[in-house]
């Protein structure tokens, strides 16, 4: 329909914007290579206390760049103060949005993409799925559809190389979050499972041709050979790595169990208050039968007001939910070690028995 001069032209609907299924980082926001500026104090504190042994405080920061078509591209990143290095600050700004905000209005002075993407996160024994990752992973997605977390292990990194991983909320998840109802029958009706919390996307790194070719050339000075023997992959020494996923999974498992205990205490509560309010309604049954006998005046009475009827809050699971989906998480781990600890034991046996 043609229109007229007086009404504008219609505007044309904007196209959906898609989910991303990669996260593509630049070799200089993840570290894995050698890059033509320093790393950040952040970044060397935590590979030298990876280094160690040690435990350093863990680091949280925010990651910048563009997501175009389905891929999520990472370009840069900055980390978050931390109380113990500017107390005073921290203080002063206890969320950080001042902070951040400067933090992106001076990249954005240096023409360094300031588009918020999500956030990253140091761990141990990707110990991460708790309330507070949560709820701050919600908050991120909640005003940006497409933002991830990335989260950096240094105690895998010690045992099978670069640990990195790119997480981000369902969408079956974040539509019971935002009711705030985890009860058993919520959590049935949306045929949640423990794997359906987190969501992983693959992770791709990505090099510049100048970082590709000063690495070439640093290769080249250092005499590093690109296909030597790296014996440290048949180290048979995993007893450390795996004794402490096997202790966390024990804790895992005491608290599922304490979680069960409160289940059952709701359960059993529950019960109790359904056989009093039958055996309420039977008395108050027997004693309008013995009114109308008597010819007696008949008011009905309010249950609303009684507290016998009045409902127990059903139990949140939220907690079971997160414990199981990190029970998950460690038995994951613990497969993938000692199925790579097995091959290079049968291994070691075959060139014992040759020897």
């Amino acid at each position: 329909m043609a229109t007229t001069a007086d009404e504008p032209p219609p505007v044309p609907a904007l196209p959906e914007q898609s989910q991303v299924d990669v996260v593509e980082l630049d070799g200089l926001v993840s570290r894995i290579s050698a890059a033509p500026r320093p790393a950040p104090a952040w970044w060397i504190r935590v590979m030298q206390a990876d280094r160690s042994g040690a435990l350093p405080s863990f680091v949280t920061g925010q990651l910048l760049g563009l997501d175009i078509g389905r891929t999520l591209e990472v370009t840069s990143c900055f980390p978050f103060p931390g109380k113990g290095e500017d107390g005073e600050q921290a203080g002063e700004d206890e969320d950080g949005a001042e902070y951040q905000m400067e933090m992106m209005r001076c990249l954005r002075d240096v023409n360094v993409d300031s588009n918020t993407v999500g956030w990253y996160q140091s761990t141990y024994f990707s110990s991460f799925i708790e309330e507070s990752c949560i709820e701050t992973q919600f908050n991120y997605q909640e005003n940006i559809k497409n933002c991830v977390v990335i989260i950096y292990d240094p105690s895998r990194t010690r045992a099978t190389g670069m640990a990195l991983r790119a997480f981000r909320l369902t969408d079956a998840f974040m539509g019971l979050y935002r009711e705030g109802r985890f009860t058993l029958s919520s959590l049935a009706a949306a045929n949640l499972a423990t794997s359906d919390v987190f969501q992983e996307l693959p992770i791709k790194v990505r090099n510049s041709h100048m970082s590709s070719a000063l690495l070439l050339e640093l290769q080249d000075e250092c005499g590093i050979k690109a296909n030597a023997a790296d014996f440290q992959r048949l180290e048979l020494h995993t007893n450390p790595f795996l004794e402490k996923q096997m202790l966390l999974l024990i804790e895992c498992t005491d608290d599922m169990q304490q979680e069960s205990s409160k289940l059952q205490n709701y359960e059993r509560n529950s019960q109790r208050q359904k056989a009093a309010q039958q055996q309420y309604l039977a008395k108050k049954k027997a004693e309008k039968a013995s009114k109308l006998l008597k010819g007696e005046e008949i008011v009905d009475e309010d249950l609303s007001t009684n507290p016998l009827f009045k409902p127990i809050p059903q139990l949140s699971r939220l907690e079971s939910l997160l414990i199981a989906n990190q029970m998950q998480a460690y038995c994951q781990q613990i497969n993938q070690f000692t199925g790579q600890s097995f091959a290079k034991l049968f291994l070691m046996q075959s060139l014992n028995e040759k020897a």
